[in-house]
């Protein structure tokens, strides 16, 4: 039609799909200027260009469909200078979140970066000083099998998404001393998720800094007492007193690998 494009030429010029603007048509969006009743094809006014380049920046900006459509059905200066200026409050909430989540990736990054050498040589044990630090806890109920802890944990990572919680994206257990003192290593009582000091949750440990016997072990989570062993005869020969029971930090795990052969642990103890 004279004066008029068409579908596909709107498509070309402004580098939208067809079904893009079928679907704006359908949502009440961006509907076309005519509709040939003949064969339903659908052509749009020059004018409507500028209309679907306000769509598109808005889009592009974050706005969601819905809240643009609202925008776009009276929109004025002073409107558009609301929206925005409530738009730019959302950007800068994305940005402080999204600098968080980095942050904490590099940490997690740091930490597989740190423990990849022992997959290639002798593990030692180590005696360091570590800080404070927080964890996210959940209670791993009986019989405190594989099952029970993953379902802990699956338990608080669900708890810090749905309440954004400002997590590491790592996760761990522990085990009571009682428990490592009769060789029961892999019947953890809490599920964690490291965490930076919050008072949004009530589930909070706060862990102080001190002088810790570490081990990582290297291999699949059944084999860990082999390394459990080694630190406590460690420990034992340097005369170091336990005085918590372990806290086992996953380095490597499901979440980084699926090869269990690359899983690396971190054990810790604090001892004195």
């Amino acid at each position: 039609m004279k004066g008029y494009f068409s579908i596909g030429e709107l498509s070309k010029y402004q580098n939208i799909s067809k079904q893009t603007l079928i679907f704006y048509d359908k949502i009440g969006l961006f509907r076309p200027a005519y509709v040939d009743p003949q064969n339903g094809y659908r052509y749009y006014s020059a004018k409507q260009i500028d209309y679907l380049d306000t769509i598109l920046i808005m889009k592009k900006i974050g706005f969601p469909l819905s809240q643009i459509r609202e925008h776009m059905e009276h929109y004025n200066t002073a409107g558009s200078l609301a929206a925005l200026g409530r738009q730019v409050e959302v950007i800068d909430r994305k940005m402080e979140e999204l600098s968080l989540i980095r942050s904490r990736l590099l940490h997690r990054c740091g930490q597989m970066e740190q423990a990849q050498k022992y997959l290639r040589q002798e593990v030692p044990v180590l005696v360091e000083e570590v800080p404070a630090q927080c964890l996210l806890i959940r209670e791993v109920a009986p019989p405190y099998s594989l099952r029970e802890i993953s379902i802990a944990t699956k338990e608080c990572f669900a708890q810090a998404f749905q309440e954004k919680l400002p997590i590491f994206f790592q996760s761990g257990v522990t085990v009571p001393l009682e428990r490592v003192r009769r060789g029961e290593y892999i019947q953890a009582s809490h599920a964690f998720l490291p965490i930076e000091d919050t008072d949004r949750a009530k589930n909070i440990r706060r862990l102080p800094g001190g002088k810790c016997a570490a081990i990582y072990h290297v291999g699949d989570y059944q084999s860990i007492g082999r390394s459990y062993r080694r630190l406590l005869d460690y420990c034992q020969g340097q005369g170091l007193a336990l005085r918590s029971g372990s806290f086992e930090f996953c380095i490597n795990d499901y979440i980084t690998t699926e090869d269990e052969s690359e899983y690396i642990t971190k054990i810790q103890f604090y001892v004195g």
